[in-house]
């Protein structure tokens, strides 16, 4: 592919890239940007979703050879300074590297949990607003080797710029769905043969004896109110042991060791 220089930050071509802090608050119209060559080595390798160009520094050309190897090859690939990087974002781009993906709209809960295998371990975000904290489960699923990812509607969109950034890519290889609310997941998972734990600091059952089901559906609730109670009396509770005068971790932190957990006993 041949790089298109971009010298006006003006120019319609790199339209979707303008405003980047802005924009990500207002949406993108079924778009999302991908930051940086570690997530782009994700979002070309995993396949999962559509990318229309990428917009790279003038200075990082090069260092991109082999992920853009990697693109379709009819993508337009941009390349700017970095006076006009920054004038297209908004604020100092020091990546330098950017990419518009477009968001996948046949995702539904229903057709994702139709298409997991019989041995199956499902990641359930309910309340999460942080775009830190969802990344970072995001992350943590890839790693332990969670088949899915459910949100509720009230959770933050795993495509955000930053919450796809601190995923490390993962928010693009893990498979996700929307639901519009936590009942619905509850009502859907245990159709589909599910063992549902909400993970709770004041859980009845200890991390240390849960053994993994051939089907489990992990809860994780927001920090501080945590999941609602509605929602945990359907389910069974289960708790990290912690030190005595200590009671709960991070939700991030504490999908890790659950992930970990049930990696180890599967």
């Amino acid at each position: 592919m041949t790089p298109i220089r971009i010298d006006d930050p003006s120019d319609p071509r790199i339209a979707p890239y303008v405003a980047i802090k802005e924009r990500d608050l207002a949406g993108r119209q079924g778009r999302f940007i991908a930051e940086g060559k570690v997530v782009l080595n994700v979002l070309f390798s995993a396949g999962r979703f559509a990318v229309e160009s990428v917009l790279v520094l003038e200075n990082r050309l090069a260092g991109l050879a082999d992920t853009l190897s990697n693109a379709p090859t009819s993508m337009p690939v941009y390349v700017a300074s970095q006076a006009v990087m920054d004038a297209i974002a908004g604020f100092h781009m020091h990546r330098g590297i950017l990419a518009i993906g477009r968001k996948r709209t046949d995702d539904t809960p229903a057709g994702l949990v139709a298409s997991l295998p019989r041995q199956a371990l499902v990641v359930v975000l309910v309340g999460l607003s942080n775009h830190d904290n969802v990344g970072a489960i995001f992350r943590n699923a890839a790693a332990f080797g969670a088949d899915a990812v459910l949100l509720d509607r009230s959770c933050c969109d795993p495509l955000y710029r930053k919450a796809i950034r601190v995923s490390v890519g993962a928010a693009l290889k893990v498979p996700f769905a929307i639901a519009p609310d936590s009942a619905a997941l509850v009502s859907l998972l245990g159709d589909a043969g599910f063992h549902q734990m909400a993970l709770s600091p004041a859980g009845t059952t200890d991390l240390r004896e849960a053994m993994r089901p051939k089907r489990v559906a992990l809860y994780f609730g927001t920090e501080g109110e945590g999941l609602p109670e509605t929602l945990m009396s359907r389910l069974e509770t289960v708790r990290i042991g912690m030190a005595p005068g200590f009671d709960s971790l991070n939700v991030a932190a504490a999908s890790a060791v659950v992930l970990h957990h049930f990696q180890q006993n599967g």
